[in-house]
């Protein structure tokens, strides 16, 4: 394969996943930012809300902590804890319950052993040593060790498990979306005309993770042609 597909100009394969990433920033930002200013007509914040979410799936065990930064918010199923930011933790806007109640997905997905959340975790070290690690083998490979065959090999192989990690999140956040969108609508913590709301929060928020996983997939193309390249 000649060198300008293979090699150096194979970095122009990245440009769709950097606009897409660029945009999914841009729109998460904007949709937030136009939700936030939005209340909730039953005046819950985003720590009340999740807490209400847990209590009726019976995790009271689940703990609520707040601090972090903007959008820093996640869901830890090693201590059990949801972790909101305090925009999102004491605010009642339709943003933040959204968000909130997409973490509190989360939680239940860890009750149910939500198989792909199961998988994802599983897959965490390796992904975590895929992702730092793949890389640097394929270049050492590449350029230290005179195209050096099986190291670039190893080196791919490593970052194959990470870009199968950004394919397995997506259902993971996909179903977070869903459950919080008919947990909200269940429980009348929102009511029906500002669902469309929270939905549009975390739309957006989805998009981010479908960005990850096309950048993620196309590095590893990139790399299977550098590798090719003579």
């Amino acid at each position: 394969m000649p060198l300008f597909l293979g090699g150096y100009w194979s970095i122009l394969l990245l440009i769709p996943a950097l606009l897409l990433g660029i945009y999914a920033q841009i729109r998460v930002n904007s949709t937030f930012n136009r939700y936030a200013k939005v209340p909730s007509a039953r005046g819950l914040t985003g720590a009340q809300a999740a807490r209400m979410l847990l209590d009726s799936a019976g995790l009271q065990g689940v703990g609520i902590e707040i601090g972090g930064g903007r959008l820093s918010d996640n869901y830890d199923p090693r201590s059990r804890t949801l972790r909101l930011s305090p925009d999102v933790a004491n605010s009642n806007s339709l943003a933040s319950v959204g968000v909130a109640a997409h973490e509190s997905g989360h939680a239940l997905q860890h009750a149910d052993h939500y198989a792909p959340l199961v998988v994802r975790s599983r897959m965490v070290p390796a992904a975590s040593l895929g992702s730092n690690l793949g890389f640097v083998l394929f270049f050492v490979g590449l350029f230290f060790f005179g195209r050096n065959t099986m190291i670039m090999n190893i080196g791919i192989a490593l970052f194959s498990v990470a870009v199968l990690f950004t394919l397995v999140t997506l259902p993971v956040e996909f179903n977070a979306s869903h459950r919080a969108i008919r947990q909200l609508s269940d429980h009348g913590i929102l009511v029906a005309s500002e669902i469309d709301g929270a939905k549009a929060v975390l739309d957006a928020a989805a998009l981010t993770y479908v960005a990850a996983a096309l950048m993620a997939i196309l590095n590893l193309l990139r790399l299977i042609l550098i590798s090719r390249s003579r």
